[in-house]
């Protein structure tokens, strides 16, 4: 692009520089002959009035002014003689011209001449003839036409320098761009490119920028996606599983019930999926009022049995009639499921899912027995890799679905007996 920009500057100067400096340099030569033809049409005018008035007649000698230079006069008489002064012995053309009357120029013989008659009341009785060698003219012309070649050469070799100044500040920027651009395509959505100060670059890195920034944020969103939803469903999965090769392999069991639970527990899967897709993509669920104790209700249904297996009992308390909150179903569901699921695999003892009036918002907490999370407060919601053990994940996605709806999730106890704390907005009365 740099020797692009050097290029096209460069033939535009060296195009403007010819286009205007062939009609300079012919008005420069006219201009330089029409001066010599003025000068001589003076000398000739001065050397006339050195003509007497008797001249014809008395054919005395006159004193032609003399010159230094390369001007040569001479005295015609009528008859085209001439008589003193340097030039062709008889009139030539200009000489000729002028014995009828006007005052003649041209070149002739290698000269630029320029003839005057001289009068006498209304009466031609000489020409003066000046004359310069047209060498001198052209070596003039010469001479502008050098100046002018120097000045143009002048002048293109400051159009290059301007030329390399300005290829090289627009050709960094839109190198670094594409810099940029092929860091972006190779998969690295923290490039960024800076401005340069020329308005369609900086607009362009912009758009990158932007593009960056936007496929950086979708692609930490289906890793995220695909973080939670292996959190998630692996779990329910595996009892999905388990009952169905327990089923199998129990000639008395209840295939009909069986198959029955395992389309409640895939539509429950599919209802997770399409929430954790909803969180991806930052679309928002439609937001129903929903019951307090219809969820503990459900919830109770989800992990009375798991928590049971495990010889841990489950409590459910949904305290005073609460009123309906506006909340996504679903993604309540699914925090009340972190955290139950969380207390069953890290917590001890009775689980307690309890829920009450709090300041401007209901509480639903979710307790056990246990130790306690050995991390602080904070950091038990930090995800963590995919590939770290213990909590990592699940905490962290029910803040975001929490917070998602509106509410706040907090460790309100460490531990021991730590309770996690559920807020979501109360209705407005």
């Amino acid at each position: 692009m740099s020797r692009r920009i050097l290029t096209a500057i460069l033939t535009v100067t060296v195009l403007a520089v010819v286009l205007f400096g062939i009609p300079l340099a012919v008005g420069l030569r006219r201009l330089y002959r029409n001066e010599a033809v003025v000068r001589l049409e003076r000398e000739a005018a001065r050397a006339g009035i050195e003509v007497p008035a008797s001249f014809e007649t008395t054919g005395d000698p006159v004193e032609l002014p003399t010159r230094h230079d390369a001007t040569l006069i001479a005295l015609y008489d009528r008859r085209g003689r001439r008589l003193q002064g340097h030039g062709p012995p008889r009139a030539d053309t200009e000489v000729a011209r002028a014995l009828k009357g006007a005052v003649s120029d041209g070149a002739h013989g290698g000269e630029l001449v320029v003839a005057s008659p001289v009068t006498s009341e209304e009466h031609i009785f000489a020409v003066v003839r000046a004359a310069v060698p047209e060498g001198a003219v052209n070596a003039r012309v010469r001479r502008g036409w050098l100046t002018m070649g120097l000045l143009a050469v002048a002048v293109i070799a400051l159009a290059a320098l301007v030329a390399r100044w300005q290829a090289r500040r627009l050709g960094r920027p839109v190198l670094a761009l594409a810099t940029a651009a092929t860091k972006l395509g190779d998969g690295d959505f923290s490039v960024r490119a800076d401005a340069a100060g020329v308005p369609e670059v900086d607009a362009a890195a912009s758009a990158l920028n932007a593009t960056a920034e936007r496929l950086g944020a979708l692609v930490g969103r289906e890793r995220t996606f695909s973080a939670d939803a292996s959190h998630q469903l692996r779990t329910p999965l595996t009892g999905l599983r388990l009952q169905l090769e327990s089923t199998l392999v129990n000639p008395r069991a209840d295939r009909d019930a069986a198959i029955e639970r395992a389309l409640g527990d895939i539509d429950r899967l599919e209802a997770t999926v399409e929430d954790l897709l909803a969180l991806a993509r930052d679309a928002s669920p439609a937001r129903d009022p929903i019951r307090i104790d219809g969820l503990l209700a459900d919830a109770d249904h989800r992990w009375h049995g798991p928590l049971a297996a495990a010889g841990r009992p489950l409590r459910i308390d949904a305290g005073a009639e609460l009123p309906a909150v506006r909340a996504s179903a679903p993604a309540i569901n699914q925090v009340l499921d972190v955290l139950i699921g969380n207390a069953l695999q890290h917590g001890r003892g009775t689980v307690t899912v309890r829920a009450r009036h709090a300041p401007r918002s209901i509480a639903i907490e979710v307790s056990d027995e246990g130790p306690g999370p050995p991390t602080d407060a904070n950091d038990v919601f930090r995800r963590r890799p995919a590939s770290a053990t213990g909590r990592g994940i699940g905490l962290a996605l029910a803040r975001s679905l929490t917070e998602a709806e509106g509410g706040r999730l907090t460790l309100s106890r460490a531990g021991p007996g730590p309770r996690f704390t559920l807020l979501l907005p109360a209705p407005e009365d």
